[in-house]
């Protein structure tokens, strides 16, 4: 079960227990261990928490007043064992099923991608097969990492082999970098994901993208929306570890998780901030922001 783990809230909201009552909550996930390179990301939800601090309750951008229409809190992080990963993707998993028993929207603060594979488990087990809005510089879904089936680097592989994905409704925008082979990038394609490029991003509005996928997703259909702040370019975040140039700008951050306004969304991510490799707190502020952000498009949020 979520625990809370510290004096700092999401944007100083109050702290709960349970989501008991909740439209929508945050809950952290202080996990490295599925990390494949540079460790930090177990100090992401703690840091997000207090880059949140001085986010306000009225979206300028949007109109969106998301407390007047929703009741929301902090719920804390998950309790998980920080020497068993496998272990730990059981209890995550047993967390959100606790979560999703009284309905909310989670919104989770990372934490290791390897997270979003049992939050799917348990979406899917709620909402069938979900619609996916994937943002990130890597694909996510080998087979073994290190010879592990579970990572950073499996959670979307292993998703669609439980069959938690609508893989027509799948969309990865923002991939980019180097590989060992283009199985690293074509496995996605083959199984009828929509890949998106950061090359095919770069010097454009993400506006008309997120048109064409609110058209192809539709408005009844659950999604989730998992964003790796290592699809933002290093200049921008540079707090997090596996970093790829010629990544997105934070414009286009928004622009892709404001699109989301008028889809279904039943949760959504923030994951991979490493507050270690950014002592600016930057990489953390953003992502706090872009936590906001995907609360303000939750359906039923107030303009």
């Amino acid at each position: 079960m979520p625990r809370f783990a510290g004096p700092a809230t999401m944007m100083r909201l109050p702290m709960a227990e349970t989501a008991e009552g909740l439209d929508a909550c945050f809950v952290g996930v202080p996990m490295d261990i599925g990390t494949s390179n540079r460790s930090g990301t177990r100090h992401g939800p703690r840091q997000i928490r207090a880059e949140s601090c001085m986010l306000r309750p009225f979206n300028l951008g949007t109109g969106a007043r998301p407390f007047e229409s929703l009741q929301v809190a902090d719920i804390g992080d998950v309790a998980i064992n920080t020497y068993d990963l496998k272990k730990t993707v059981g209890i995550i998993e047993a967390a959100y099923d606790a979560i999703l028993a009284h309905g909310p929207v989670p919104l989770t603060l990372g934490g290791d991608h390897t997270l979003t594979y049992p939050i799917l488990k348990a979406v899917a087990k709620v909402h069938g097969p979900v619609a996916l809005i994937h943002v990130d510089a890597h694909a996510d879904i080998n087979d073994l990492m290190f010879g592990e089936t579970i990572g950073h680097g499996t959670p979307f592989r292993r998703a669609y082999e439980d069959g938690c994905l609508q893989p027509d409704k799948v969309f990865q925008i923002g991939l980019r970098g180097t590989g060992y082979s283009p199985k690293d990038f074509d496995w996605s394609r083959e199984k009828g994901f929509t890949v998106v490029p950061a090359e095919a991003c770069w010097h454009k509005s993400m506006t008309p993208l997120m048109e064409e996928i609110r058209g192809t997703i539709g408005p009844d259909c659950p999604v989730y929306l998992s964003y790796d702040i290592d699809s933002l370019d290093p200049a921008f975040a540079p707090g997090t570890g596996t970093v790829e140039i010629g990544g997105l700008t934070t414009w286009q951050a928004l622009e892709i998780v404001r699109g989301c306004r008028g889809l279904n969304l039943v949760g959504g991510d923030l994951v991979e901030v490493s507050p270690p490799y950014d002592p600016s707190g930057n990489t953390a502020l953003i992502g706090a922001n872009l936590l906001y952000e995907m609360l303000c498009v939750l359906p039923g949020v107030r303009y």
